[in-house]
């Protein structure tokens, strides 16, 4: 294999997946040159997204009712290393290429299954709907702070982005990659499940972690040091987000802007700010106003030149056109066969590879029967011989993981519920922040990695390691002596990861952000504040979560490709690419009118049949069509109404949620009552199922978080260890690099810290 062939050259794929969730992970994998066969149902016309959820497959159009047609697509199953699928439980099953049949006949397949709601919930036959799902999880409320003056906290708005299939995608193929460095040990395929409804804790993340004592903390908005979105002189949108545990962000912000005296007014106390609301608001009506003295670009321009996290809201379309994104292959140009020249999201992940890998465009239904049937004709693959062994994929492998927040932690954990030993590093001698949840299943250790006494114990612990992961700014490695070329060159094998804002190869390289500022970039912010103020997505970290979960599948390919060739790689994700990744169906250019989509906090839904409504005690998501709903005679009145949407809204007001939803989904339609966090960490099948589980922590006592959003038949991931504080595993990581007799006077130094540890499950 070589770097210009694709980490996953020779791997074949069947893609029977449809919407989102299963196409998608299909082509994440197709990105790295999988050879993925895209199986078609006979008469869809493809929509335009069809340019990108399928650019790089090869395609037949296959009738799965049709018997002779359903032979070809077992004897492609046969004959493939991957399965993707994403239809409801019993579906595959029924047409003989469930999981029984399938590894029977091909015992080194690794099966993808990602319905709307797993085969044992008892809401396995409801269809999942992007709407249904986010009612199920809570993912249908405004970011606490974004809601326009007046709002209805209990009144759910609706998003057209298809998070929770996005993020089932993510996970899949990062199972699926992991699942084959596994196979490639013990020469046995496996069977993966992430449902939508499960691969939403993943989105969940932290937001869904609390000790019990405190009990689930009210959503509060990000505020600390002036956050938050500020209109300018060009009346155009700032993101600006100057958090952390200190307000160096702050003062370096107001130096630039020629405002340092508001120093002397308390204004960047932190302590003074964290305990007096009128200071606060003081910080927030000055920001106001100053912000109000120029254009969104001389802002953004001089707080980059400064360091801070500070972003334009732009609209996706001008992202799709940034001199960045187009240079750092995060936006690409194909030509499509039916669209001419068009925009789309590049790959999603980006590995060290020469020359780089180029997009590929889409080939049209049935454009490779001829090619893919007389593959069939060829004698079945042989298998090569597998080395001995089995157990978790990461089993052996160890991580150094350097990075800080949500992103970079969230792969280390993933890493480590695969298998892998994770160090998680962090600087003594100062306020952790977000580390509960994210670091569950990891050692600690408080190193200072920018003296020389801290470095050396770095390198110790890097000579041994086999992934290092950072989210260092761009040439801040370097600096250190820490970049990829340093590491490799001592350890050349290693697959080193870096998370960023806006990922490498454009001018926007070194710049500083967070959620909000790739939320803002790449069009989400505007896309979600509609005609008014631009707002964030969501009550979860979307950005952050999904980056992480990406980084875990570029790590997966760099590890895959590793076990195959013996080499190391440099994988790179970023939040801006996850962004546009979000909006993939709307981030498609080709010269012609956009999908028409519902905007702003207050939209509902797509049409009458697919929106939330309120019933007499809660909020309900109905997904269904016009046909499905007249079949129920309690509401084929209403649809006889000149407004039929006013009329079910009367209807359905009159009955509890419950009971419409039981109705409903008896039916043959999608519905789900909106469901609060804190309702949904407590269910008790999200409990049975490892959803929501709940730990003892040494620092906090009994702390509930999310579970695991994948499951694995023969390779189960573990949970892994609950959070230790900061440093509590110093001595022990210390020890195991040859540094025992060393640790104190290391501590004495300066350079480690193991004692008077900080809390890590301190409100960030």
């Amino acid at each position: 294999m070589t770097g210009s062939e694709g980490v996953l050259h020779g791997i074949r794929v069947v893609d029977l997946g449809h919407h989102v969730a299963g196409p998608l992970a299909a082509m994440l994998l197709a990105d790295q040159r999988a050879d993925v066969v895209r199986v078609d149902r006979p008469g869809a016309e493809p929509p335009v997204e069809d340019a990108f959820f399928n650019r790089g497959k090869r395609r037949i159009t296959l009738d799965l009712k049709n018997g002779r047609d359903l032979e070809i697509a077992r004897d492609l199953v046969r004959r493939a290393d991957v399965l993707v699928e994403n239809f409801r439980p019993g579906v595959m099953d029924r047409l003989g290429l469930g999981w029984a049949e399938t590894s029977a006949a091909n015992p080194r397949l690794v099966f993808c299954s990602m319905p709307g709601f797993a085969a044992d919930d008892p809401r396995a036959g409801v269809p999942g709907w992007e709407g249904v799902i986010a009612a199920a999880t809570g993912n249908c409320r405004i970011r606490a702070g974004h809601a326009p003056d007046g709002w209805d906290a209990t009144r759910p708005t609706y998003t057209a982005l298809p998070v929770a299939s996005n993020f089932a995608a993510f996970c899949g193929a990062f199972a699926i990659v992991a699942s084959l460095t596994a196979r490639h040990r013990s020469g046995r395929g496996d069977r993966i499940e992430v449902p939508l409804f499960d691969a939403m804790f993943e989105a969940i993340g932290g937001s869904g972690a609390y000790p019990v004592e405190r009990g689930l903390p009210p959503e509060r908005a990000i505020s600390s040091n002036g956050s938050g979105t500020y209109r300018c002189a060009d009346g155009r949108y700032v993101q600006f987000n100057p958090i952390g545990a200190t307000t160096r962000f702050l003062t370096w912000f107001l130096d630039a802007a020629g405002v340092t005296a508001w120093a002397g007014e308390g204004l960047t106390d932190r302590p003074r700010l964290d305990r007096d609301p009128e200071l606060r608001l003081l910080l927030q009506e000055r920001l106001t106003a100053l912000f109000g003295t120029r254009t969104a670009r001389e802002w953004e321009d001089l707080a980059n030149a400064a360091g801070v996290p500070l972003a334009a809201v732009l609209t996706t379309d001008e992202w799709l056109d940034n001199v960045h994104a187009r240079a750092a292959g995060q936006v690409v140009e194909v030509e499509d066969p039916l669209l001419g020249t068009t925009v789309l999201p590049g790959s999603a992940v980006c590995l060290s590879a020469a020359p780089p890998l180029r997009a590929r465009p889409r080939h049209l239904p049935d454009a490779d029967r001829a090619g893919i049937l007389a593959d069939l004709g060829t004698p079945l693959p042989q298998a090569p011989p597998a080395e001995a062994g089995d157990g978790l994929p990461y089993e052996g492998l160890r991580v150094v993981d350097l990075t800080q927040i949500l992103a970079g932690p969230s792969a280390g954990r993933i890493l480590a519920e695969f298998g892998a030993d994770v160090v998680k590093i962090n600087a003594p001698q100062r306020r952790v922040g977000a580390h509960g949840f994210v670091n569950r299943g990891k050692r600690t250790a408080l190193v200072d990695v920018k003296s020389g006494a801290g470095q050396r114990v770095l390198w110790r612990l890097i000579d041994q390691a086999d992934v290092l992961t950072c989210n260092f700014p761009e040439r801040t490695a370097e600096r250190y002596g820490l970049g990829y070329e340093h590491v490799r060159a001592r350890r050349p094998g290693i697959v080193y990861v870096s998370v960023s804002c806006y990922g490498p190869g454009g001018p926007w390289t070194g710049r500083r952000g967070y959620e909000t500022q790739g939320q803002a970039a790449t069009g989400i912010m505007t896309r979600t504040g509609g005609d008014g103020r631009p707002a964030v997505l969501g009550p979860y970290n979307l950005l952050d979560y999904g980056t992480g979960t990406l980084a875990a599948f570029a790590t997966a390919l760099g590890l895959y490709h590793r076990a195959v060739t013996g080499e190391g790689r440099h994988v790179r994700t970023s939040l801006t690419q996850t962004g546009l990744y979000q909006q993939a169906r709307y981030a498609i250019r080709a010269g012609t009118a956009t999908s028409a989509e519902p905007r702003g906090p207050e939209a509902l839904g797509t049409d009458p049949w697919h929106r939330f409504y309120r019933a007499a005690d809660r909020w309900f998501f109905l997904g269904a069509t016009r046909a499905q709903l007249s079949a129920l005679p309690a509401l084929k009145h209403a649809l006889a109404a000149d407004d039929a949407e006013a009329a079910l809204e009367a209807v359905f007001r009159a009955g509890d949620a419950a009971g419409w939803v039981e109705r409903l989904t008896a039916a043959g339609m999608g519905a789900h009552a909106v469901t609060p966090l804190a309702e949904l960490m407590t269910d008790p099948y999200v409990r049975s199922r490892g959803l929501a589980v709940s730990q003892v922590s040494e620092e906090a006592g009994e702390v509930v978080m999310p579970g695991i959003a994948i499951r694995v038949r023969h390779n189960p991931p573990r949970l892994g260890h609950p959070v230790r504080r900061p440093g509590a595993d110093g001595r022990e990581v210390l020890a195991g690099i040859g540094l025992a007799d060393s640790a104190d006077a290391l501590e004495q130094a300066w350079a480690v810290q193991l004692t008077a540890l900080p809390g890590g499950w301190d409100p960030f």
